[in-house]
């Protein structure tokens, strides 16, 4: 039978997306974060920081700036932005009115109790510098004492930002790009000088765009990175091979890709509000000599669960590496010690969590 087409697809997964997600969800939708109406400038109950100063205005910063004005945690007069974009900042007057822009970094910052860095990782030493340009030659007239950075950067450890900007008290994040539409996680943790107070404000901050994770130990925002943080990619890759094979049997575009958006979807919303084993809730699709069995046999002779685990190892240790940390961690890697000798200047937590024996062949360390 020829697959039935007269119906829009888009407005039909708009209709079940719309059903699925919460209220919260829908009221952030993109269309709703474009749109100047949603916006008031009057004054909230009561502001989450005293000001806020957003360095960079790419789509994460504006993924926390959207939300913070339509929840009214933070009123947009309180709200300051900096981009060395004159274009980025007229979009973000154009998009959030009321929103205060400043053309350097010292003025954004001056005042603010927040410092949220949305710039690019290679870029954070140059804010660092006019950070601590700013304390050196101001004091707390450019910076304020009890100022807390949060950075929404990847791979950039807090220790980076406590030494270059000489603020001392550091929140570090891994949001994910579902945070664009308030279906993000975001795991985050930060410096022992930030009390509870403060760390309830950061975690409204980022709940305001979806949900939050806090850990008390660093390395876990890295592992975060190739978990929730890089997911979507891996899940967009998925959704692409199956809309494709779609096609490929014969459907139309636009329905294949109905299908798949609402399965994935519909299975995670399973998957949650079942709260059930993944296992579990596979083999109830499967039924022994059935179509799925079959299909399943094909993933597994393809090693897909091991493909799925190398890919997050790999993101893994990038994001160490971006962090200057030693990346040999995982499954056939060879520890620190191996390689740089025991009681080298490479410390014990960036050796592998997973120890295991040096690999033999060409890597293997020559005696």
């Amino acid at each position: 039978l020829k697959p039935h087409t007269q119906s829009n697809p888009k407005k039909i997964s708009t209709m079940i997306a719309h059903r699925f997600l919460s209220a919260t969800t829908r009221s952030l939708s993109r269309r709703a974060l474009l749109s100047t109406s949603l916006f008031s400038t009057t004054t909230p109950n009561h502001d989450v920081f005293s000001k806020i100063s957003f360095i960079g205005t790419g789509k994460m910063a504006q993924a926390l700036i959207a939300p913070l004005i339509t929840q009214k945690l933070q009123a947009p007069p309180s709200i300051n932005a900096f981009d060395v974009s004159d274009e980025a900042l007229k979009q973000v007057e154009d998009l959030y009115p009321g929103v205060q822009v400043s053309n350097s970094i010292q003025d954004s910052i001056q005042g603010a109790d927040l410092i949220v860095y949305a710039v690019k990782p290679q870029n954070i030493e140059k804010v660092n510098a006019e950070i601590r340009r700013a304390k050196e030659e101001k004091g707390a007239d450019g910076v304020r004492d009890d100022a807390i950075i949060l950075s929404v950067a990847a791979g950039t450890p807090i220790s980076n930002f406590v030494e270059g900007s000489l603020v001392e008290k550091v929140a570090r994040s891994m949001p994910n790009t579902p945070a664009q539409i308030g279906a993000g996680v975001t795991v985050w943790g930060c410096t022992e000088n930030i009390n509870a107070e403060e760390r309830k404000k950061i975690k409204a901050v980022l709940d305001s765009f979806g949900k939050s994770v806090f850990v008390d130990d660093e390395k876990f925002i890295d592992m975060s990175t190739s978990i929730s943080g890089s997911g979507p990619a891996y899940i967009f890759l998925l959704m692409e091979a199956m809309i494709d094979a779609g096609v490929h049997m014969g459907f139309s575009r636009e329905t294949a890709t109905v299908l798949v958006h609402h399965t994935l979807l519909g299975s995670t919303k399973f998957a949650m509000e079942t709260g059930e084993h993944p296992a579990v809730l596979r083999n109830s699709v499967t039924s022994p000599a059935g179509t799925t069995a079959s299909a399943i046999y094909e993933l597994e002779n393809g090693k897909f669960r091991t493909v799925i685990k190398d890919a997050i190892w790999a993101c893994y240790r990038r994001s160490l590496e971006m962090g200057g940390k030693c990346s040999q961690v995982g499954p056939n890697r060879v520890s620190s010690d191996s390689l740089f000798g025991a009681g080298s200047s490479m410390s014990s937590d960036t050796r592998s969590h997973h120890p295991v024996e040096p690999p033999t062949g060409e890597m293997k360390t020559k005696s």
